[in-house]
Formats: structure tokens, sequence, C-alpha cells
């Protein structure tokens, strides 16, 4: 799991990266709106982490799996939008519970970020990626 987990997390920055990236380039350079250019974003960094945690971090989860890339992918997403919605919840409770914190909206920012990449680890190791039944190994 550990070493899962570290992958995991490296292609979460991949992610962040292309989500950032492509945000960027909607908004300042093609005058998208930014609501718009956020749903484009991040359903462009959830295909790309999707396509790079099934071929690297969960390759040999994968390879015995017997479910449509659709079907893994449908799930991949339902997994990342709670994610994104752990995320949130706490950064709106660590608001809540420090209103000061508002003046650094980084440190919620982090906290929330952790929530959410525990969310999408264990959603996606224990449902999308899951091994099939059988043998442990």
């Amino acid at each position: 799991m550990g070493t899962e987990f570290i992958r995991f997390a490296v292609v979460g920055a991949i992610g962040f990266a292309v989500d950032a990236g492509v945000l960027t380039v909607l908004v300042s350079g093609q005058g998208v709106g930014v609501y718009a250019a956020r749903a484009v974003s991040f359903g462009i960094a959830v295909c790309v982490t999707w396509l790079v945690n099934r071929q690297w971090t969960f390759a040999q989860r994968t390879a015995d799996r017997r479910t449509s890339a659709s079907a893994e992918y449908a799930r991949y997403l339902a997994v990342q939008v709670a994610g994104a919605l752990a995320n949130l919840g706490v950064f709106v409770v660590a608001l809540a519970v420090q209103p000061g914190l508002i003046r650094y909206p980084v440190v919620p920012l982090a906290i929330g970020a952790v929530a959410g990449l525990v969310v999408n680890f264990v959603g996606s190791r224990a449902w999308v990626f899951a091994l099939p039944p059988g043998p442990k190994r």
C-alpha cells in the first residue's frame, strides 16, 4: 500500500498541474469564464490522473480486472467528485472553526487537500481498482 499511496500522490500532483495549467490557459489566454474553465480543467485532470493511475499506480490491479474501461472511469469520476467535496467541506469547516485562517487561505486549502487525497486514494484502491475476488496476494 505504501508504494501505491506515494504513486497516487505523485499522480495527484501531476493532475493538479494539468488542472491549473488548463484553467490558466482557458481563463487568461482564451477568455473563458472561470466556472466553465474550471469544469473543463477538472474533467481533463480527472482523465489524465485516471490514465496514469491505471497504467502506473494500480497497474498490477488493472491487469486482473474484467471491468470495462468506461465503467472503471465512471467509478473513478465518482470518487474524484467525492474527494473534491471532502476537500471543500474540510476547507469550509476549517474556516468556520478558525475564522482567522481567512487571512491565510492556503492553510485550510492544504488541510482540505489532504482530506481529498485520502478519500480519493481509499475510494480508488477499494472500489475503482479493487482486486478481483480470489486468493489474497
